[in-house]
């Protein structure tokens, strides 16, 4: 299930990267790109939204929304 992910507070190439490795541990994600200049990711992923949320706020951004 493709999912777009709002996130606040990349502000550079390094927090791009930061993003998608993470998402990308994840069992239940299969495909990740990252937006920067848009504020958000888009991932192919069988995990729930809590998941993605946590698994991204431990990386020190905040989620502001999952569509």
């Amino acid at each position: 299930m493709k999912k777009k992910i709002l996130i606040e507070g990349m502000s550079c190439k390094n927090c791009v990267a930061h993003v998608k490795n993470a998402l990308e541990e994840l069992a239940g994600v299969s495909e990740v790109e990252v937006n920067l200049e848009g504020k958000y990711a888009l991932v192919e992923a069988t995990e729930s939204n809590d998941v993605l949320k946590a698994t991204i706020e431990e990386e020190g951004y905040d989620v502001v929304g999952i569509e």
